[in-house]
């Protein structure tokens, strides 16, 4: 389940671009002139970051900043000669940031509530607030007051390339300057920012009630294969129901069956408008076919809905293109600036697992177990966790009873704590900072951003308690919070919070959401099965970051492209990278399965951290599987998300002692396919 701490990000990586202009650059002999003189009055500054920050600087001034005799004057009083002055300025900049940005989090939390949280339904006022940003014109103040550029002229800006080699020698403190060097690269309109923070906010509320009533689901023989009262979010609760039917139980093969022709029906926009979220209609998924009352009825299909909220991402994204000299597209700012990868990086790592010889083996392991022809619903399949001989129904049961409300999980969060193995103190002590909430839609965490502010952990309930889907969801968003809190209140600069990109904060969930039946009390193991439920989830996953990705590269080469046409796309280049690396195993050519995933609508981008936090999660596994005792899990955990904002390899190195690879998995799972 994705966390909000992209969202986050997103929101606060826009308030640190604004600004009104287009830059109106200084010329190169003030520039040398101020530098030299600076030099000469103090002849053991650093010199090598002088020339960056004034050249920095220099490149964001506008016209309305002042004249270059202004500019040069703001250079010499404002530069930090002496290792002490910029120590100070330092520690102050990071409260000025803390305070503004937690704040702002604060806020935006506040707005949110009415279209995030259960409760009344919201009204069109709610959802005008969720899309606002108050804040949306505090970057540029702080250019206008000059506290933008006395950040930049002290700590300046170092490029993905240069952090990758001269961040290997770093000291901390030249990391958390470097950190603080990456809050101004560029100067954005603000309404241009709240064009980004609007249309982010109209994909977050069509996905949260983008709710199927299983129970009003027919066959083509009119029977009902769901409970009457099961309401399934798309994607994230469709796709766990295709896992929860691995396990025995009536008609799972069917509902699975049916839960993909829904699947492809939501892909293409021939579903029909009236059946979502409504209860009010029966329909049968093969045949389009709806009823009201018993009554026939023909309803609008959905059409291009889904695909005309990608368009205003992309609209909105392209606003902002030509203020980013340094990432002049959201391609770039995605995965070179917030990934911190490149695109090319990430689609090699992606195609060397999905194209590989040990994804033939599983499928045959897979076929074998199922004793029949595999589909495509298959790169869900669920059977090599120890949960799938369990009855999802006992498993409910029990979470249902122990959890009726989000009180009552985030009063178990110590145990759950302590039960992996952290001590009383410091399990009360994370957990104190973890706030449970019930959400309106699957379910997320939101992380804190002053250190006076929990982060908030949203679960989904029923009104008959947690049910084990919801459970399983609540662990993996705990795991996100563990990591949210250990990396902001336990961290040394504040700069430095966080993690490399959001892959590494989805490793941690995952670590925790595989054992989900061990904090509940089973005795399970992480062994060889383990491992192949690791690599099966990084093939399915794999394969539709891919096809985000490239509707992405496509849409940057089409910027005229209708809603109609870029759907039509979509599905060419889901159906392309099936037929390519999944049709071979799991058959059924042309399918359109891999553009299911809901993240394409209301988060852009995002989906490549999950393929990205498996193959960290298996590494980390793999660190942890030396460990003697639930006590150094715990310690290592805590070791580890210590590290901060490093670069992905660089954090790697530093967390388990080797690179960001797919290597170990692969071989991994080859030793094991050899048994």
């Amino acid at each position: 389940m994705k966390s909000l701490f992209r969202i986050v990000t997103i929101i606060m990586m826009s308030l640190m671009s604004m600004g009104n202009a287009l830059a109106q650059s200084i010329d190169s002999h003030t520039i040398e002139n101020v530098i030299a003189e600076i030099t000469t009055m103090h002849p053991t500054c650093d010199v090598e970051s002088l020339q960056r920050g004034v050249n920095q600087a220099a490149s964001l001034w506008h016209s309305e900043d002042g004249t270059a005799q202004e500019f040069a004057e703001f250079v010499v009083n404002h530069y930090a000669t002496t290792n002490q002055e910029r120590q100070v300025l330092f520690d102050k900049l990071c409260k000025i940031y803390e305070v503004l940005l937690g704040t702002s989090n604060q806020v935006s939390v506040e707005l949110n509530i009415p279209t995030m949280l259960v409760g009344d339904e919201p009204t069109a006022i709610d959802y005008i607030m969720s899309a606002f940003n108050p804040y949306s014109h505090l970057w540029d103040d702080l250019y206008k007051n000059k506290v933008a550029f006395i950040t930049i002229l002290n700590f300046p800006h170092y490029t993905l390339s240069e952090k990758n080699t001269l961040g290997m020698q770093w000291s901390r403190e030249q990391w958390a300057y470097a950190r603080m060097g990456d809050m101004f690269t560029s100067r954005v309109p603000a309404e241009v920012n709240q064009a980004i923070g609007t249309a982010a906010a109209n994909g977050e509320n069509y996905i949260a009630s983008y709710n199927i009533m299983m129970g009003h689901l027919l066959t083509e023989k009119g029977e009902r294969l769901f409970p009457e009262d099961m309401v399934l979010l798309s994607h994230w609760n469709l796709r766990d129901e295709i896992k929860s039917n691995y396990a025995p139980q009536p008609n799972a093969h069917e509902k699975q069956e049916m839960i993909y022709r829904v699947m492809q029906r939501i892909i293409d926009g021939s579903i029909p408008q009236e059946v979502i979220n409504n209860a009010n209609y029966d329909w049968a998924p093969y045949s389009n076919k709806t009823w009201t009352a018993g009554t026939p009825i023909v309803l609008q299909d959905e059409g291009t809905r889904r695909y005309e909220i990608i368009l205003s991402h992309y609209e909105a994204m392209k606003k902002a293109d030509q203020y980013e000299t340094m990432s002049p597209t959201g391609i770039i700012r995605n995965f070179d600036g917030a990934m911190e990868m490149s695109p090319q990086e990430i689609e090699d790592l992606f195609i060397n697992v999905i194209s590989s010889q040990q994804v033939k083996d599983v499928a045959k392991l897979i076929k074998k177990r199922l004793g029949r022809k595999l589909r495509p619903y298959d790169i869900w399949y669920d059977g090599f966790k120890s949960r799938s001989s369990i009855s999802e129904d006992e498993l409910t049961a029990l979470t249902r009873d122990k959890y009726p409300t989000p009180e009552a999980f985030e009063q178990d969060m110590p145990r759950m704590l302590q039960k992996l193995g952290f001590d009383e103190e410091t399990a009360i002590y994370i957990a104190d900072k973890i706030t449970v909430q019930g959400a309106r839609g699957s379910g997320h965490a939101w992380g804190a951003v002053g250190r006076w502010e929990n982060s908030l952990l949203r679960t989904r309930i029923g009104r008959e308690g947690m049910d084990y889907k919801g459970y399983n969801i609540a662990v993996h968003e705990f795991g996100h919070n563990v990591e949210q809190t250990i990396d902001l209140y336990n961290i040394d600069y504040y700069t430095m919070r966080g993690v490399p990109n959001t892959g590494f904060t989805e490793a941690l969930a995952f670590v925790f959401q595989k054992r989900d039946l061990q904090l509940l009390g089973y005795n399970t193991i992480i062994d060889d099965n383990t491992t192949l439920d690791i690599f099966w989830g990084l093939y399915e996953i794999m394969g539709v970051s891919l096809v985000d990705m490239r509707m992405w590269q496509w849409l940057y080469a089409h910027p005229d492209a209708t809603a109609e046409e870029l759907r039509n796309v979509t599905l060419d280049i889901a159906r392309d990278v099936w037929n390519n690396y999944y049709y071979p195993v799991l058959g059924e050519k042309d399918s359109p399965i891999l553009a299911c995933y809901s993240h394409m609508i209301n988060s852009p981008m995002y989906l490549p951290n999950y393929p990205l936090g498996h193959i960290v999660e298996f590494q980390l596994e793999e660190h942890f599987a030396q460990l003697t005792s639930p006590q150094e899990f715990a310690s290592e955990i805590m070791r580890i998300y210590q590290l901060g904002r490093l670069t992905p390899n660089q954090w790697m190195k530093e967390a388990v002692g080797s690179d960001l690879s797919t290597t170990p998995i692969l071989n991994a799972v080859e030793k094991i396919v050899r048994k």
